[in-house]
């Protein structure tokens, strides 16, 4: 049974996470991993945000303008988003998650120190059939490790140089698949030890997720494009920063 403490402290890290996610689109999971795993185990945080990740996701993907050509577009990138989560989440429970989370920290502050600088890249179209697939088995085997899902599949979207909203949408969908496929790794690897209790802690922490969310959304839409631009760097600066010291301290 969890604390009055406990319970709080879940509260308010989903009210901060979900204002992260509704400013730059995304950062739910990292923000949760990162501050829940003060207190518990690393999958006993990825069982509690698959709810509020998972609605949030699909509220962040059903509120874009594009819904049906993303799909079309990326299918072969969320095909192989689902094969490699599903196959790496045993690392989730391993002792190497808290390298892999380094890994990825330094990752995402080299991308973001990138984009700050505009040496950004860019995919051409006739690439993608291939970079498609292979960045979301990349991308899966990184979410199985670690519980964030976003490398490879950030800088790869971001390089399709789509608008400000379809690239939040298609965010959106992304980390949608990367949820259910999460979730699907958990329980096969047994790290869902008791699903009930697991999944009704995760339902309780959706409202703050929303919240939060909402409140995030309301400012990002008041923001120009370039704005957007370095607050979605600064973001995934900040993130892996995060990560990277949390998992070295």
């Amino acid at each position: 049974m969890l604390s009055v403490g406990i319970i709080a402290w879940i509260g308010a890290v989903f009210l901060a996470a979900g204002f992260v996610k509704g400013v730059v689109g995304m950062g739910l999971p990292t923000v949760a991993m990162g501050l829940l795993a003060v207190t518990m185990p690393p999958a006993q945080a990825a069982a509690l945000l698959l709810i509020p990740s998972l609605v949030t996701n699909l509220w962040q993907l059903f509120s874009g303008p594009s819904f049906a050509g993303l799909c079309k577009r990326l299918r072969t990138m969320m095909a192989g988003i689902m094969l490699g989560t599903v196959a790496g989440a045993g690392v989730l429970t391993g002792a190497h998650a808290g390298a892999a989370s380094a890994g990825l920290g330094a990752a995402l502050v080299l991308y973001a120190v990138l984009g700050l600088l505009k040496l950004g890249f860019t995919t051409p179209a006739r690439h993608e059939v291939l970079m498609s697939p292979l960045v979301g088995v990349a991308t899966g085997l990184v979410t199985g490790a670690t519980g964030v899902f976003v490398i490879p599949a950030v800088p790869y979207l971001q390089s399709l140089r789509l608008e400000k909203e379809n690239l939040i949408q298609v965010l959106g969908l992304s980390f949608t698949v990367s949820t259910a496929a999460l979730a699907i790794g958990l329980f096969r690897t047994g790290a869902l030890v008791s699903p009930t209790a697991q999944l009704s802690g995760s339902i309780l922490a959706l409202l703050p997720a929303l919240a939060g969310m909402f409140i995030g959304q309301t400012l990002r839409q008041t923001m120009s494009v370039e704005t957007f631009r370095k607050v979605f760097f600064v973001g995934l600066l900040a993130l892996g920063a995060y990560l990277a010291l949390e998992a070295a301290l």
